[in-house]
Formats: structure tokens, sequence, C-alpha cells
């Protein structure tokens, strides 16, 4: 078989309840916070597979270099999605069920939030912007990092 025909990465089933078994639902509000609450269970493109549960929100996210996705495997979140600029812009709040999923376009800067706690499987792109603010869009202070395992 020639290289090029070689299968590449992680060929192996992905337990996600056995993953699951050590998280608890919580606020993410830092780097650490959000590597306890979603392991990384498998490469994927230009990003990974992550499983996990949230209690509260999440910081404003935005992945430049492409689209994310987000199932809900328990419970519900809410998602804010801010698209457009200038007077162009938008705020977008959709409600996302067990069962269901929501493709988060490349570049969108976006936030979730659960009352009552939600169990979710994303498979999010490695580069992400991540804000505190209010508004994303106009933070200064803007930071891009690279999820766990993957460079720059």
């Amino acid at each position: 078989m020639s290289a090029d025909l070689e299968p590449r990465g992680d060929m192996r089933p992905h337990d996600l309840l056995g993953a699951l078994a050590g998280t608890t639902a919580g606020r993410v509000d830092s780097a650490e916070a959000d590597a306890a609450a979603f392991p990384r269970l498998a490469a994927f493109n230009c990003g990974a597979v992550y499983v996990g549960r949230l209690l509260g929100g999440s910081p404003w996210e935005c992945h430049p270099d492409a689209d994310e996705l987000l199932q809900v495997l328990e419970g519900e979140v809410e998602v804010t999605l801010l698209a457009g600029l200038g007077p162009l812009q938008s705020v977008v709040q959709t409600v996302v069920r067990a069962g269901s999923i929501l493709v988060v376009p490349r570049g969108v800067w976006h936030r979730q939030w659960s009352e009552l706690g939600v169990t979710l499987m994303a498979v999010t792109p490695d580069r992400s912007a991540i804000s505190f603010e209010n508004d994303p869009r106009t933070d200064p202070r803007i930071c891009i990092t690279a999820k766990e395992g993957q460079g720059q």
C-alpha cells in the first residue's frame, strides 16, 4: 500500500460516557476549567473532538479558521451568536436541545449559557479567540489560544 493511502489518525472508537465519568458540570471561566470540563477525545481535521458538561455560562469565543459543531447530548443550552460588523450587526440567540446540533460559522463570536446544566460534544478548531468582555468585538485584549496538544 502506498504511503498516501495509509490510514492516518486515531481509528478506534471513543467512549463518550467514559470520558464524562470524571467530569462535573461547572462554569467555564478559565483555560484550566475548560480543560477539566471538556476532555479532548480525538483529533479531527484542524481541531479536536471534546465532550463535557457546562452549568452556567462560558466566555465568548471565536474560531477564525473553521466552523465549530456543537451536539447536545443531555439538557439544553442557549447559544448567543454575534454576527456582522458596524450597522449590520445582529445578535442571534437560539436554544439547542438534547439530540440537536448547531454549526457555529467560522469567525462568529458565540457563547453558551445553561441554567440547569448541559452535556455536549463539540468539534472545535484548534485556534480560538477568547473574550470575557460584554461585547468581544470591541475587546482590545483578545487572546488567540491553541487547544491542548496542538501547536499555534
